[in-house]
């Protein structure tokens, strides 16, 4: 489909769910109230990008309608498949029966502005910044001891995970695999001891990081790097035994070129036998 295409089509294996171009060439769809975009980044990247109640007809939509950012696309089939996934749990949302009620209960991230009640005792609260739930004492209890917080407070960011592998019936099939894929980044160690598996590599974000900081805790690891001015073609680093910080921390700078410089999930690793130590004028603010 292009931009002289029809403005949207609907799914014929999804009723109420239509895909389409905006104005300015970009994939876009329509869930509900909810609406996506596949939008470009640099490095040939895309991006699953949201917006909400978009009132004109999708072909007069722009990427400035889209606010919300919700992970990574390979390409327009990903997107699609994103767009389903995200219509099947907003249909087995509306089959929970959560309750939006009225609430100004104090919360550790403030007043709640509104709650939504999944259940007895299981409740989430919004504020101004922030969020989470609350459960009850009773509730609480069920929450394995390496998870439990005591005040039955779980904040949205991280520890609603933890409230979703407790009580999984009250969460949709998306919500779950949320949830599971959040423990085993955040507390590997949980997981491990609670559903006796054994996380392999890539399996989690957390106990990656582990690894990845006692295999180089003796290497160099970049801190902060900038384009250099002086050395065309090589960024400037500064690097730090283990990539740590702090007062009495050892640095020492060193080139790297810039076609060759790309941060990894845990940070750039100097390899001392290629990258130039550096000891010259410096694109560094303060640096003597």
């Amino acid at each position: 489909m292009n931009a002289s295409s029809p403005a949207s089509d609907e799914a014929p294996e999804t009723p109420g769910i239509s895909f389409g171009r905006s104005c300015d060439g970009l994939l876009v769809a329509l869930v509900g109230e909810t609406a996506f975009a596949m939008a470009p980044a640099r490095d040939g990247r895309h991006y699953l990008v949201t917006g909400w109640r978009i009132s004109r007809p999708m072909g007069e939509w722009t990427r400035g309608d889209f606010y919300g950012h919700s992970g990574e696309l390979a390409d327009e089939t990903a997107f699609r498949n994103a767009v389903l996934e995200n219509a099947e749990h907003q249909r087995e949302r509306r089959m929970l029966g959560r309750v939006e009620v009225h609430s100004r209960d104090r919360t550790p991230w403030g007043a709640s502005q509104g709650a939504t009640v999944y259940a007895e005792g299981v409740t989430a609260h919004s504020t101004a910044g922030h969020g989470g739930f609350k459960l009850s004492a009773e509730r609480n209890r069920k929450v394995h001891p390496l998870l439990r917080s005591k005040s039955g407070w779980y904040e949205e960011d991280a520890e609603w995970a933890i409230v979703a592998i407790t009580f999984p019936h009250l969460f949709t099939a998306f919500g779950r695999r949320c949830a599971e894929r959040t423990i085993k980044d955040s507390w590997p160690d949980a997981w491990e001891t609670i559903f006796g598996a054994i996380l392999k590599p890539g399996e989690s974000y957390e106990k990656d990081r582990r690894a990845f900081e006692q295999a180089h805790a003796r290497d160099w690891i970049v801190v902060s790097a900038i384009t250099s001015k002086h050395a065309l073609g090589f960024v400037e680093t500064v690097a730090t035994p283990g990539g740590k910080r702090g007062p009495g921390t050892e640095e020492r700078r060193f080139l790297v070129p810039s076609d060759e410089y790309h941060v990894g999930r845990f940070g750039f690793v100097i390899d001392e036998a290629r990258h130039q130590l550096y000891g010259g004028p410096s694109d560094f603010v303060g640096w003597r």
